[in-house]
């Protein structure tokens, strides 16, 4: 099974830069490679701050933008969204009884877990009771499970992002939650750091996504300011078989030099050299 990765889309009102750059141009281009090379893939998982401001506009743009995607999308929503204006575009997007953009579904035996981390004006994550709830209820019936959610739910070795981790409150439940059906999860992904950073927690591996836009200057000593730059950007690949998953991070915008080499033993000689019996 191959599921597609995308985070931190930060789409504006068309026309307008984030962070120095064109956020639409830079999503046209990943979705434009995931069209040409990945069509194959199962899902296309989006996890959250897909507007950077939370404007109606940009979520229309965002929903004119994956009309013609013809992988299956799922999105979520980040601390730069706003729920109630991403649920007046996406008005039939499924939400809990709660009115969390929290939802499932089972793809090849395994329950797809999608899950809402965002708080009310913080860019910190949250997951509230009400969440723990559902998502338990999930778990409990889930012969497997992999989630996927915008925030990460466990302190990363960066001070600065980690103020805007899964609050501390809401962390040590969560990861009790996890740690009672680790078991039977696979993997969590989330985006939010703007960074590849794997790792294990509640006994979990996990895996963060790059941006399609500016990425992460890992700083392990800041404690306050956040450092990006406009490093090349990049999107996962998931390819899931029973227990093993192997990720891929497909760098979608690079547009200079690609060299070639065959793999047997003399392509990799030195030049000028007479090859030694």
């Amino acid at each position: 099974m191959k599921i597609i990765h995308i985070s931190d889309i930060h789409l504006t009102i068309p026309g307008e830069e984030m962070g120095g750059l064109d956020p639409h141009a830079r999503f046209a281009r990943a979705l434009a490679d995931v069209a040409n090379h990945h069509a194959d893939a199962e899902r296309l998982v989006i996890t959250g701050d897909l507007a950077h401001w939370g404007e109606v506009d940009a979520y229309e743009a965002l929903k004119s933008a994956l009309e013609g995607a013809r992988i299956p999308v799922r999105l979520m929503i980040g601390n730069h969204d706003d729920r109630a204006n991403f649920l007046k575009v996406f008005d039939s997007h499924p939400v809990d009884a709660n009115g969390y953009v929290n939802y499932a579904e089972t793809l090849n035996g395994t329950r797809m877990i999608y899950l809402d981390s965002v708080g009310h004006k913080t860019h910190a994550g949250h997951f509230c009771a009400q969440r723990r709830t559902w998502l338990d209820a999930e778990l409990v019936s889930a012969e497997r499970a992999r989630i996927f959610l915008h925030h990460n739910p466990m302190p990363v070795g960066l001070p600065a992002e980690d103020r805007i981790a899964l609050v501390r409150e809401d962390r040590a439940a969560f990861k009790a939650l996890l740690e009672t059906h680790s078991a039977r999860i696979d993997y969590i992904h989330f985006g939010h750091v703007h960074a590849p950073i794997h790792g294990r927690f509640a006994g979990i591996p996990f895996a963060s996504v790059p941006s399609t836009g500016n990425q992460s200057l890992p700083d392990m000593t800041e404690t306050e300011v956040l450092k990006g730059a406009p490093l090349e950007p990049a999107f996962f690949v998931l390819l899931i078989d029973g227990d093993d998953t192997t990720i891929h991070q497909i760098p979608f915008a690079w547009d200079g030099p690609v060299m070639t080499s065959g793999t047997g033993w003399d392509d990799w000689a030195k030049p000028n050299m007479t090859a030694v019996e």
